[in-house]
């Protein structure tokens, strides 16, 4: 699947989902495709699948940018069957191109550079990742660049990163999940990862979270109206405003300007 746009800059989208969820409507990769083309229409975009066929050097050496989308998977990032993904993540770091990963993708690299990753003491958290708060090292860094000091953003995850690899700086965290951001940017690797999901709107939110039925019903009737609606937003904890893609996204742009100021 492609975006024929003209096009200077182009990102390879990396699902985290096998091909049965993909079949059954369970891809991580279309909101990013929705996103990264609603940023900028001229990008050009390639979707592949780590667990359906291995991702060669010839199609990592024609890209500008490398993504790791989430997953719903049953099993974890550090888990045997998650091994072609990381194996993808191993060959994209290999070339030095930049990567960015969100939530599953983030913990994928944490594995891979020598992190530790495992499932919340405080259980899942679902909706919205409340009061991430940016830390010193976040508020100079690029990523952040146009974020508040404390923000809300869409999320859905059991498990976390719960140990840094060793050189990686913590970007963001919150009283759920310690660490919600972080950069790896040493030994030629080029990596920004957040737990939660900038790539997804409400639209998104409410088809991931509507299958868990009673567990998330109040927040999916909330997703409903979130966008216009400062009520239900603000019983999400977050506001339309938050929720518009031009600042849940923000994330992405910053990285995608990165991704071009390194091409």
């Amino acid at each position: 699947m492609e975006n024929q746009g003209l096009a200077m800059t182009t990102l390879l989208i990396l699902e985290g989902n096998p091909s049965e969820l993909v079949s059954k409507g369970m891809s991580d990769a279309i909101p990013f495709v929705s996103s990264f083309t609603a940023l900028d229409p001229s990008i050009r975009l390639s979707l592949a699948n780590p667990y359906a066929d291995a991702i060669s050097e010839e199609e990592i050496a024609a890209v500008d940018g490398v993504v790791f989308t989430g997953s719903g998977t049953e099993w974890a990032a550090d888990a045997p069957e998650a091994e072609p993904q990381r194996v993808a993540m191993r060959s994209v770091f290999a070339q030095g191109k930049p990567v960015w990963g969100s939530c599953n993708g983030m913990q994928v690299a944490a594995v891979v550079l020598g992190g530790r990753v495992g499932a919340s003491p405080k259980g899942a958290e679902r909706g919205m990742a409340r009061d991430v708060t940016v830390t010193k090292e976040g508020r100079s860094h690029a990523l952040m660049a146009g974020k508040g000091a404390s923000f809300a953003s869409p999320c859905t995850h059991r498990d976390e990163v719960q140990a840094l690899p060793e050189g990686a700086t913590l970007i963001a965290g919150n009283a759920h999940s310690p660490v919600q951001a972080f950069v790896y940017e040493q030994d030629g690797v080029d990596f920004w990862g957040v737990q939660y999901h900038p790539e997804c709107g409400a639209a998104e939110m409410i088809q991931w979270l509507s299958p868990r039925g009673a567990e998330c019903a109040e927040i999916v009737q909330n997703f409903a109206t979130a966008e216009t609606d400062a009520d239900a937003a603000a019983r999400l904890g977050t506001s339309p405003k938050e929720l518009a893609l031009d600042e849940r996204a923000r994330e992405l742009r910053n990285w995608l300007e990165h991704v071009k100021a390194r091409t």
